[in-house]
């Protein structure tokens, strides 16, 4: 793929993402009206979630019809190119469904084993992240970075846990942040917090398991402001999902070494 080719996919998809986070928002502000349905424990899915897929589907398909598509909510459309396009049409259903500020639209664009772009929308604070593979990374037009020259002491770490996993896990895990002198935040939205990283308002996140939609735009923009992220194929994460652990450069090893602990089996 030429660096022209790359430019163009990243400029049409701030767009899609811009007016699929628009699209969003007006179902947001009714969101008492809203149809849902339970997918599972703390699991919902509304009628935005299905509409706005659609919606950056359509749009996607027009723009590069030989790319490949994953979504949360249908089924991937298979696609010509190396290129495959990952949608999490609202990432924090929970929040958007009883009117919590606190959710975003992502799209990553992943080509082989590499997520090229990352795009994390917070309409409700006219936030767009956005990050091209080797660019730097942004909010709206501003160059973003992580922090610098923290220990977990001085700072908080972003925490995230679904029904996927046991809740023994994030319990351990919060107190090992705790016994390390840090204090922990949760905000229902791990696109959301890995933004926070990645613009200076979290030292790291730390989740269990997550699903590609959910954090391989983050993941990257967390790369290029600096952060440090652990590595993984992006082809077997939109297969499988898995662990995530970014963070700052100073405590990325510390989280690392927290996770392994908290979330490896314990007798009794």
């Amino acid at each position: 793929m030429t660096s022209e080719e790359q430019l163009n996919r990243y400029t049409v998809a701030q767009q899609i993402t811009k007016e699929a986070g628009e699209l969003a928002l007006g179902y947001f502000r009714r969101f008492d009206s809203l149809r849902t349905e339970i997918k599972g424990h703390q699991d919902f899915v509304s009628e935005a979630d299905k509409n706005v897929e659609a919606f950056v589907r359509n749009a996607l398909t027009k723009a590069f019809p030989e790319d490949g598509i994953v979504g949360e909510e249908d089924e991937p459309k298979s696609g010509e190119s190396e290129f495959t396009w990952v949608i999490d049409p609202i990432d924090g259903t929970t929040n958007f469904i009883h009117g919590i500020p606190a959710w975003t639209v992502v799209l990553a664009g992943v080509r082989r084993e590499n997520v090229e772009i990352g795009i994390v929308n917070d309409p409700v604070h006219d936030e767009l992240y956005h990050c091209s593979r080797g660019g730097g990374a942004y909010c709206n037009s501003q160059k973003i970075s992580v922090l610098s020259g923290r220990d977990l002491g001085n700072g908080s770490v972003g925490v995230g846990f679904s029904g996927r996993t046991s809740s023994l896990g994030i319990r351990n895990l919060i107190d090992e942040i705790m016994d390390a002198g840090g204090v922990f935040y949760r905000n229902g939205s791990g696109a959301l917090s890995l933004t926070f990283v990645a613009s200076g308002k979290l030292l790291g996140y730390v989740e269990q398991h997550m699903n590609a939609w959910d954090c391989l735009a983050g993941q990257l923009l967390v790369a290029e402001a600096g952060g440090v992220i652990e590595q993984q194929d992006a082809a077997k994460m939109i297969a499988d999902g898995g662990r995530v652990i970014v963070g700052i450069p100073e405590v990325f090893d510390e989280l690392l070494e927290i996770a392994e602990r908290s979330y490896a089996p314990r007798p009794g």
